[in-house]
């Protein structure tokens, strides 16, 4: 192991546990979502530091689970137990309510823009995918309502480079959802235990940059690997396949991971702890694809629910927990 995840910043402030991290894809913003009820916008000065510029609050009434900014970094999507997702729009440098989605039974767990800003999906404990387009006047209407998960699904996931939408759950499934030439939605793939997937409940899954690689990440105790031969094939869709599987890392659930643009995919986990991994460069064929950079042991009092990557030339790593507080990290 090499390097050391070193500690720039705690961001204090939420009263109570922080689940969901979103760093702006343009500016120098995080935001963080919490059982609180509120979003906090937390902005780095020229100084280095971050500051809470904003806090959203009394719009939902229930724990914010997941927060996502558009692409262009102007809105932000928060998704609630209370069944809605908000739509916020920086205006004049407040953020503004401009529209709520209403349809989910009960708790939305995650919410998630595609590469054009022109779908939203969300995804929930009524065991449903949403899939949302966004018209003229930010108009807002449902495209499709998928139902294949079979209980709770936890988050979903644009590709970072088609309109190909990827779902997990508690059915310790994967799903991948593409749109067929006559405006339909289904399920072309579903990777689980017989295509060498996940034994329990999958937390999280995040592309490579380059989006034919992907990071999932389970209850199971396993971060696997899966790879795409071909993104843009002529025949519309590639299948996903098992690469590896990494475990012995973390000993209790493992409920985030995140690729960096620069390789690095971070995970955290119930057992308080951050790991780092990058992909082996020393060619052995028979040698795990991945290794360990580093394992930061206590990175938070509780549990580590969220690890985000900045898209900073430097990335920062922003983490959340059960302890209440956003920390910042720094690779040394």
């Amino acid at each position: 192991m090499i390097g050391e995840l070193r500690e720039v910043e705690t961001l204090e402030g939420h009263s109570d546990r922080v689940w969901g991290l979103a760093w702006n894809p343009v500016f120098p913003v995080l935001a963080s979502c919490s059982g609180d009820k509120t979003v906090r916008i937390w902005e780095r000065s020229p100084l280095g530091s971050f500051l809470c510029k904003a806090v959203l609050e009394d719009t939902h009434t229930r724990t914010i689970r997941s927060c996502a900014w558009s692409p262009s970094g102007k809105m932000l999507a928060t998704s609630s137990f209370d069944a809605t997702t908000a739509i916020w729009e920086n205006i004049g440098g407040d953020y503004e309510c401009v529209y709520t989605l209403e349809g989910h039974e009960n708790e939305v767990k995650s919410v998630t823009w595609n590469a054009a800003s022109s779908l939203i999906a969300t995804c929930g404990r009524d065991k449903s995918v949403w899939i949302w387009e966004i018209g003229p006047g930010n108009e807002f209407e449902v495209v499709s309502v998928l139902q294949g998960h079979t209980q709770d699904v936890k988050m979903v996931q644009w590709h970072p480079s088609m309109d190909v939408l990827f779902s997990c759950g508690y059915d310790n499934s994967i799903k991948i959802w593409a749109e067929d030439g006559d405006d339909d939605w289904h399920c072309v793939q579903t990777l689980n235990e017989a295509s060498n997937g996940h034994t329990s409940t999958v937390w999280a899954l995040s592309f490579n940059a380059m989006g034919d690689k992907m990071v999932t990440c389970s209850d199971d105790l396993t971060i696997k690997l899966w790879g795409t031969d071909n993104l843009h094939s002529d025949d519309g869709f590639s299948p996903w396949k098992h690469l590896c599987t990494l475990s012995g890392y973390h000993d209790r659930t493992i409920f985030s991971a995140h690729w960096s643009r620069d390789g690095k995919i971070a995970t955290g986990g119930a057992d308080d702890a951050i790991c780092l991994f990058v992909e082996n460069e020393d060619g052995l064929v028979d040698g795990p694809m991945y290794n360990l950079l580093l394992k930061k042991e206590k990175a938070h009092e509780m549990d580590v629910n969220s690890v985000q990557w900045s898209h900073m030339e430097k990335p920062l790593l922003a983490s959340a927990g059960d302890d209440g507080v956003v920390k910042i990290w720094e690779i040394r």
